[in-house]
């Protein structure tokens, strides 16, 4: 069998039979009710998977492994250098402190289908909070914890919680960041009253307590009794996940319980090559999705241990902080966004930290979150020696669209590609018409539905906005949002967000294509390119580079190199003739570079902060440097 026979036969069923193929994959799962039908489609685009079978997700992520000879095995290992606390617990030790939980948020009167908000750090009690609610059939919604407290009070008010779930405080490298008084503020500020809050107190900053209204964490877990896991249907949803709406209103993306724990099962085997019992470490924040599938309910539910980690690539304390955490813990593999490792390579470009740690263990790491440049793969293959596998996904769909499948058939590895589509995902390329584009030609990323099991159903209380932003403007398919090519082997690469496909005297240009070229420069760490307003062109690219830590070269001459650069790899027909080097990009706190808020800085448009950035001074940087380059 050639390499990628198992994976295409596969695949090609998983379109040819959908039902057929789910069916077997469900049996990963514990049902406390077998489906009537596996797919439901009698009302498009609101498909449903496993439509009348009933089951409980923190059954399936906690209960059962205790049942069945994992209890002593550790579930979850935190490790927070930002607090110089590490500390793991065991199957049993973590489904013990959920039931108590989930026994202390019934006490409070949340039963099945309430609502609860999460807004927590990066802490154990965090991950115990989803459980708890999903234990007890109630809908999480997890909020960044330091979320501006206007964006949280819109979250308050969109899904009206019975309760919040809080810490006292986060803790950054170098600050302390008190979440209450933005907690308190936000409920001042929705229309939604929340009734009750359980407050988590950090030792770092205790917060003052509502009388009436907020109740101590401890002192309610203490006093409750377990709780047992209460069976929901598959379609009912296990939580709401906001994501930033062009309208201004946030989208409540939602999970249904059913669909999303077969594809978080099968994908934990399958396209990540984890074993039950391995240790698996998902460098994100319980706030993003990747974080909500990968720190908490797909390790759990195959059976591994997960790492959860408060803190970050550098910094806490250095650029070699990744290469302990897999050392010390013997983490098989690690899956982070491409923003870490360029910090990374920025701080330690010659690797010297890595040689003072064993690997041994370590075989596969998985990019997600923003585009694996080829630049920093190479780097990151070159430092490590194993594969570096770039996929892509989306918080509507909760698990990969593509990836390389290093559990089932690992296929060649192309830098700058995401490889292959899941299963379940028949993707094809668009013209701004909706007709499909030949290989090779970068055009809309859109996929025929029904979307496989684990993507989002629907929008929390938004049926109609759900058609319209994802299912209205290519009939017959589902907008991605994103723009790529699919090349004659199939592989697909997500080149920018459709957004930033840029036009350059009548040319389409993928900003990511620049990119591409800006960071093969040897003195880049970093970079981004935005397309600005041109009279003569419509449209021009603009660049900004991050050098890398102790580059001594002026910054005109390396601009120069890069302009030079693009000019020979891409052509003069990209027009590309300046860049501005910077200290920082812009980016939310997941690492996604905010290009829309700097594009509309260097237009000269109306901006406003974003909620999700990182560090707003990082924005004012940008906007002082670019008056003083525009105006040259």
């Amino acid at each position: 069998m050639a390499i990628g026979d198992k994976y295409r036969a596969l695949h090609a069923r998983s379109l040819s039979d959908p039902e057929g193929f789910w069916a077997e994959q469900a049996s990963a799962i514990d049902w406390t009710k077998r489906w009537d039908k596996v797919l439901d489609p009698s009302n498009p685009p609101f498909y449903r998977w496993f439509a009348g079978a009933e089951l409980n997700t923190c059954y399936n992520a906690l209960d059962r492994h205790v049942e069945r000879g994992r209890a002593d095995q550790t579930a979850l290992i935190y490790d927070s250098p930002v607090t110089g606390t590490k500390k793991s617990f065991t199957y049993r030790e973590l489904r013990d402190h959920v039931a108590k939980l989930a026994g202390a948020i019934a006490a409070l009167g949340v039963g099945k289908g309430d609502r609860v908000i999460i807004y927590m750090a990066m802490i154990p009690e965090a991950v115990m909070a989803m459980l708890a609610c999903a234990r007890l059939g109630a809908v999480h919604s997890v909020v960044f914890g330091g979320f501006a407290a206007n964006e949280l009070a819109t979250r308050i008010d969109d899904c009206t919680p019975k309760l919040v779930l809080t810490a006292s405080c986060g803790i950054e490298p170098g600050r302390i960041v008190q979440y209450k008084p933005l907690l308190d503020q936000a409920i001042e500020l929705a229309k939604h009253k929340v009734p009750r809050v359980l407050v988590f107190q950090r030792p770092q900053a205790p917060a003052t307590l509502v009388a009436g209204r907020d109740i101590d964490w401890n002192e309610a877990v203490a006093a409750a009794r377990p709780h047992a896991c209460v069976p929901v249907k598959a379609t009912d949803p296990l939580y709401i996940l906001y994501t930033s709406g062009t309208t201004g209103q946030p989208k409540g993306v939602v999970r249904d319980n059913g669909g999303h724990s077969v594809a978080l099962a099968w994908s934990m085997k399958n396209l990540y090559g984890i074993e039950p019992g391995e240790v698996w470490w998902c460098a994100s924040d319980v706030g993003w999705v990747v974080g909500h599938s990968y720190i908490v309910y797909g390790p759990l539910i195959h059976g591994a241990t997960s790492i959860l980690y408060e803190g970050k690539p550098v910094g806490t304390p250095d650029a070699g902080a990744f290469w302990r955490v897999i050392s010390e813990h013997k983490a098989v593999a690690l899956f982070t966004a491409p923003t870490a490792f360029r910090a990374i390579k920025k701080e330690d470009p010659d690797g010297k930290l890595l040689k003072q740690y064993d690997l041994s263990k370590f075989r596969t790491l998985f990019l997600a979150g923003e585009r694996g440049d080829p630049p920093t793969i190479q780097w990151a293959q070159q430092m490590l020696g194993v594969p570096i596998t770039d996929h892509w996904w989306q918080t509507e769909t909760g698990w990969v669209i593509c990836g390389n499948f290093m559990g089932l058939d690992p296929m060649p590895i192309k830098p700058g590609s995401c490889s292959v589509p899941a299963p379940g995902w028949n993707l094809e390329v668009l013209d701004d018409a909706g007709h499909p584009m030949k290989r090779g030609e970068v055009g809309a990323l859109a996929a025929r539905p029904p979307l496989p099991p684990g993507t989002f159903p629907t929008l929390w209380n938004a049926d109609q906005r759900f058609k319209e932003a994802y299912f209205t403007e290519y009939p017959g398919y589902y907008k991605t949002g994103d723009a790529g090519f699919i090349d004659a082997d199939g592989y697909v690469s997500v080149m920018t967000r459709v957004d930033d496909v840029i036009n350059v005297a009548g040319h389409r240009l993928s900003t990511g294509q620049i990119e591409e070229v800006l960071a093969s420069h040897n003195d880049v760490a970093e970079c981004a390119c935005v397309g600005i307003a041109d009279e003569l062109k419509g449209q021009v690219p603009l660049g900004f580079l991050v050098l890398k830590a102790g580059v001594n070269r002026p910054d005109d001459e390396i601009v120069r190199d890069v302009v030079q650069m693009v000019r020979d790899r891409i052509g003069p027909v990209a027009f590309f003739k300046s860049a501005l080097v910077v200290a920082r990009l812009p980016k939310t706190r997941s690492g996604k570079i905010l290009r829309g808020t700097m594009q509309k800085i260097a237009d000269g448009q109306p901006w406003k902060m974003p909620a999700t950035i990182d560090d707003p001074a990082v924005l004012d940087e940008i906007a002082g440097g670019l008056k003083g380059k525009l105006s040259s």
